[in-house]
């Protein structure tokens, strides 16, 4: 049975108010454990879950508009990525981003703090999802090098890969749990109730997505790390996905949706939180509000990730009429298909994407520059690289379809902050999703 945990708080001397420095008693909440536990769905709630499982299945399959479903994988992982950081108040354009991006591949250390965190957000997402594959287990080991990889270049890097052996809280003061919205269960709970996590996210008794939204959901009410929480318990979402076979090749952004639906995460999430036995009636009404909400995300984000696919279809479709003939698998035409995954690249990062000599490569950017499809920008220092303005405004373009409540930015204005409205955008992603 979930429980209550009475502490008290001795007082921190360091903090620079009375009230911050003043002991108080507060409230630890220990959920009950996973594993083993009997779920049952509502039957609205379980259609919700069956649509957003096919919805998914039916975008990886089918993820073939683009010539290289490689490129749409490499970025919608990065807007999932980019929407997660976001969640946690790390605001970052994806021009900007994506420059930092080549300006690192060039040996530059970044002096863009966001940025570094961000794309610490995207290796850690890239090396977690690289591991792990239809049937391979999650252990508290990947959650940990996830959080490693997230966190080790950043200003937080001694909480990098470590299990918090404090207590932490959510809301209220940075000093004391007085205040505090929610406090998590007290620091020695943490291993048990990871190992019990990770135990439930390896069985498959559950569907796919129910499975992800209440281990996300787990993960945050456990909330392991000093920071990072909502990072990592975002990115276990796709490995449970990728774990049970429905997203292999494409990760839908529900990042970017549980953003724009903000409220009704976190009300979702602190639903889970019930009082009493896993049995009574809270606890199976916050259950499938939760589940509810999060198979909605599900569906709504793969709905935006297909409408953005055409649209880079598109766009790869009208660049070959400005360069005319362009031989297959030649450095352009792999090229064309490449750039959606990698929008600002260096010639060495180009030749390295598609396997071919760095003069070849350079020929065909420079094709590319001469037809106007990229743009010759600086990055670093002085350093040379090019982007495609056509494809990093498809992918900000995405972020404000999926930052609109009703999926129209025209009619539902964007609920944080998104790239502004270009006057011209011929995107087509104001169709509201099905």
């Amino acid at each position: 049975m979930s429980r209550v945990i009475h502490r008290h708080w001795a007082g921190n001397p360091d903090a620079p108010s009375r009230r911050g420095r003043a002991p108080c008693d507060y409230d630890a909440y220990s959920p009950d454990l996973l594993a083993g536990r009997h779920f049952t769905f509502e039957g609205d709630v379980a259609a919700d879950v069956a649509d957003a499982e096919t919805a998914i299945v039916r975008r990886n399959a089918q993820a073939s508009a683009l010539a290289d479903t490689e490129a749409l994988a490499r970025l919608l992982l990065r807007a999932e990525s980019v929407a997660s950081s976001r969640i946690e108040g790390l605001e970052i354009g994806a021009r900007r981003l994506l420059r930092a991006e080549a300006a690192r591949e060039l040996g530059e250390p970044t002096r863009d703090v966001t940025a570094a965190e961000v794309l610490g957000n995207i290796d850690a997402m890239s090396a977690a999802i690289s591991e792990i594959g239809p049937g391979d287990p999650i252990s508290a080991d990947t959650l940990l090098a996830f959080h490693r990889r997230l966190l080790e270049n950043t200003r937080q890097a001694r909480y990098a890969g470590k299990l918090r052996e404090k207590q932490n809280w959510i809301g209220g003061s940075e000093y004391n749990p007085c205040s505090a919205v929610f406090v998590p269960p007290t620091p020695e709970l943490v291993p048990r109730l990871m190992e019990d996590l990770c135990v439930f996210c390896n069985a498959e008794s559950l569907p796919a997505v129910a499975q992800a939204a209440i281990a996300h959901a787990q993960f945050e009410t456990i909330h392991p790390f000093a920071d990072g929480n909502g990072r990592t318990g975002r990115a276990l979402i796709q490995l449970v996905l990728r774990r049970r076979g429905l997203a292999t090749r494409i990760l839908p952004p529900i990042s970017l949706v549980l953003a724009t639906w903000a409220k009704d995460y976190v009300d979702g999430l602190t639903a889970t939180r019930y009082r009493g036995p896993a049995t009574g009636k809270d606890a199976q009404a916050g259950l499938n509000l939760w589940v509810g909400r999060f198979a909605g995300a599900c569906q709504r984000a793969v709905h935006d990730a297909t409408l953005f696919e055409e649209r880079v279809q598109q766009i790869q479709n009208e660049w070959r009429t400005p360069l005319g003939s362009v031989r297959a698998n030649s450095a352009a035409d792999l090229l064309i298909k490449s750039i959606a995954g990698a929008p600002v690249m260096t010639v060495g990062g180009a030749a390295a994407l598609i396997g071919r000599s760095y003069p070849q490569t350079n020929a065909a950017i420079e094709r590319l520059l001469s037809a106007g499809i990229l743009t010759q920008v600086t990055v670093g220092r002085r350093n040379r690289a090019f982007e495609a303005p056509e494809i990093i405004n498809a992918f900000s373009d995405l972020e404000r379809q999926l930052a609109s409540p009703d999926g129209d930015t025209r009619t539902s204005e964007p609920v944080r902050p998104v790239p502004p409205r270009r006057p011209t955008s011929t995107l087509g992603l104001h169709d509201k999703p099905k």
